[in-house]
Order: C-alpha cells, then structure tokens, then sequence
C-alpha cells in the first residue's frame, strides 16, 4: 500500500536541523510505502514522486477547527488530479495504486510514543481521587485495591478493558504504548497480564517489585525471592523489560538492585520507578544498572541530574501524576539545560493518573514543567522511543515506520493552546489509517 500525504502546512519530523531539533518542515509531504516511510520532501516535489502510478485522491474531511480550507496547490507541469473533498478516483489502466491525501494546510506528527502506562487492571479507584482532591496525600498502599480486583477479574473482563484502552491511545494519536504488569503479583497472575499484554504491544514490563502484596507484609525478604526466582521465570518469556518501584512503601535500594539483577539476567532490559514521593536512590541505582528509563523524577538533587546527564539513561517525566495526586511537577527545565535527555508518558493507571491522552501530557508539560511545546512534543515521540530504546519509531524519516498523526491544527503548538479540545485528525500506524 503507497499513501502520499501532501500539502502539509507544519511537518515536525524530528530529524534534527541546526537549532531545531523538531526537524520542522513547512508545505511538506510524505510518502509511505509498505507501512515505512519512503520519503519526506515538499509539496511542490510530491508529484514527481508519482510518475506512472494510478493516483485516488482523497481530502481530509471538513473540521470544526476552521483550517479546512488548503492552500492553493503549487503548479506543476502534471499536477495531481483534483477530485471533490472526500472522494477517490481510481485509474484501473495503470498498474500500482497510490492514494493521496491532501492535508490542508494542516501539521503532521509522529504518532505519540507512551513509554510508561498500567492498562492492564480491574476495579476502580475514583474514590481515592476525590479523597486526594480533599486533600488526603496520595501514599502508594492504594495499589493492592487495584490487586485485588484483578486477581478476582476474568482473562476475558481484563482483555475487554484492554481493548477499550487501547482504542482511546489510539484515537488520542498513540502509535506505540508500553504495558506493565504489577496488578497481580503472583506468579500465575504477573504471568496472564503478562501474557494479556503481549496481545497488544511488543512493549511489556514485568512489575511483580510493584508493592509487597498483603499475604507477604510481614515476609518481604520472600516475597523478593519469589519475584526474583519463580516470577520472573514465568512472566520474562512474555516481557521484553523488568521494572521496580524503589521507593518508600514500595521496595529499597537493595531489593530493587536485586530485582533488576535478575530481570538482566534472564535477559531483560532494565526500567526503574524513582524519585516520586520525595529523594531517594532511584535515579543513581537506574544509572548504575544502565536502565533505558528512570520515571517520575518529581524529586531531585544535583548529583541525580548529573548523574542523568553523564548516562544514556533517559529521565520520563509524568505529569498526570502530579495533575492527579497534587504533588509538585518535575522541573523538565532543569533537566533539559543539563543535556538530559526527557521523555513524557502518561502513566495511565487507575491511581495516580487515570488518563490516556498524551496531548494533555504535552499542555502539562508546557504550563507546568518549564518545557516548549517544541520539546514537549519531542519527548512525546522521538524521546519515548529513546525511552524504549527503539529507533523505528519516533521520527518521520526514509525507514522509519510510517507511524503519523495529522492534527486538526496548522502547527504542532495548538496541542498546548488549545488543551483538552480532541485535535486528532486523522492516525496512521504502520501505514494503515485508523
């Protein structure tokens, strides 16, 4: 399947150009082939990109945004057919299909990669959100609600919820999403929403060093050999990373260490929860154990972001926390000014922060963290796949999956001015519209 996206008004392509590192392209196109990315050029070249191809020309609907309206295409000297808005036309004479979708004028991104989420769970912790907006403080003892009400809940009530997630990633321009486990927390349960997870992405983490679940409050040092032996033997044939929450009420440095010690050993790629409820050790035990990601970062000191900053390990800042639990935002500033690389996800569980939209990420970050929306759209895309370590994903270049989201925009900007209004155009995964 060849698709040419042409008159895009705004195209962040995150290949860095001198002082840009969003690679910015204005009345750009792009051209996929075979769900890659074949080719990214201006509008006024795309029609050379065609030559002796069947061409259906199909406009992206009218919105409410006003953009509608596309600029007048540049002249060639075989310009691209012009058909009604919304319809295609098809030459059956010519041998290869190309469909050609004209943006408008709008912007065009990389689909939205969310490094951090919990979207494998059951029941329901509203009431924990109002009390917090009561003013009771969030403490992370809440999580063995969450546990209980999955261990209780079907594969099939926790497949269906899946789903419904996944579906609203989607919709909000999320491409690719990483899972973790940590819901079930012991070996047959870390080991079906493992498994349920591995339906939905490439991307899952075994979280059985969650919390210490109730039945081993009083034998942790048990509880830790089991993650460490039985359940990561169960659960690492469907996970690609190991994760632990280092942190007060959750596991110390010396339990986390074991726990990632084991997860590399069985060939998983290290993640740390650190640095949420206050200063701790999470940081400096993600760089000594070379972790792709150290999440939360809310509470640093300077030898955390120096150490950052001398590591490949990237700091994923997650600002739905702090919007859920009234907690103080992470200063993405300061990172960013020590050569940090920042990454933002969603963290979307039913806690701490029980939303999928990593468009109001992006206004958090910006209104509240000290960040561009530049750089808030960065690490929304190209500094999550740096989070995953993943280098197909993230960016709008030759080779590149052809992961993309055309906003009801003119420019990637109006993702924080206009916070919280649905600017989702149109989202292509792999190539495929949808």
């Amino acid at each position: 399947m060849t698709t040419l996206i042409t008159n895009i008004g705004e195209l962040t392509t995150n290949v860095a150009v001198a002082g840009d590192p969003c690679g910015t392209r204005t009345e750009a196109a792009v051209l996929v082939e075979g769900g890659r990315i074949a080719w990214v050029g201006s509008a006024a070249d795309a029609e050379k990109r065609l030559s002796g191809r069947n061409i259906p020309q199909r406009a992206m609907p009218e919105s409410n945004g006003g953009f509608a309206s596309p600029p007048a295409r540049p002249a060639t000297a075989d310009p691209l057919p012009v058909v009604e808005q919304g319809a295609e036309r098809r030459d059956e004479t010519r041998p290869t299909d190309v469909t050609v979708v004209d943006a408008g004028g709008k912007a065009v991104i990389p689909g939205f990669v969310d490094s951090h989420t919990h979207i494998v769970f059951g029941g329901d912790r509203a009431d924990e959100f109002e009390a917090r907006m009561a003013g009771t403080p969030y403490a992370a003892g809440g999580i063995r609600r969450t546990v209980a009400a999955t261990r209780a809940a079907s594969d099939d009530e926790l497949r269906r919820r899946l789903a419904g997630f996944v579906a609203e990633l989607r919709a909000q321009g999320t491409t690719t999403f990483e899972i973790k486990t940590g819901y079930g927390l012991t070996v047959e349960d870390e080991a079906r929403l493992a498994r349920l997870a591995a339906e939905v992405t490439p991307e899952v983490t075994f979280l059985g060093a969650h919390v210490v679940p109730a039945e081993f409050a009083d034998r942790r040092d048990d509880y830790v050999d089991l993650v460490c032996g039985e359940m990561m033997h169960a659960v690492a044939p469907h996970s690609r990373w190991v994760d632990v929450f280092c942190e007060r009420g959750a596991f110390d440095p010396g339990e986390s260490r074991r726990v990632l010690t084991a997860g590399i050993a069985h060939g998983l790629e290290a993640r740390v929860h650190g640095n949420q409820l206050g200063s701790g050790d999470g940081v400096q035990l993600a760089v000594a154990v070379g972790a792709a990601s150290v999440d939360h970062c809310t509470y640093l000191d300077d030898a955390d972001v120096a150490a950052l900053a001398g590591s490949h390990t990237v700091a994923t800042l997650l600002p739905g926390v702090e919007f859920s639990t009234r907690q103080p935002y992470p200063d993405a500033r300061r990172l960013l000014d020590a050569g940090v690389t920042v990454a933002i996800a969603s963290d979307c569980n039913p806690g701490s922060s029980f939303t999928s939209s990593m468009p109001l990420m992006i206004a958090l970050a910006v209104r509240e963290m000290g960040m561009t929306t530049a750089e808030a759209v960065w690490a929304a895309t190209a500094g999550g796949a740096t989070a995953l370590r993943r280098n197909d994903i993230g960016a709008i270049a030759p080779g590149r999956r052809a992961d993309l989201v055309l906003l009801d925009a003119p420019t990637r900007t109006h993702l924080a001015y206009r916070p919280g209004v649905p600017l989702i155009a149109a989202v292509w995964k792999d190539g495929i519209a949808g």
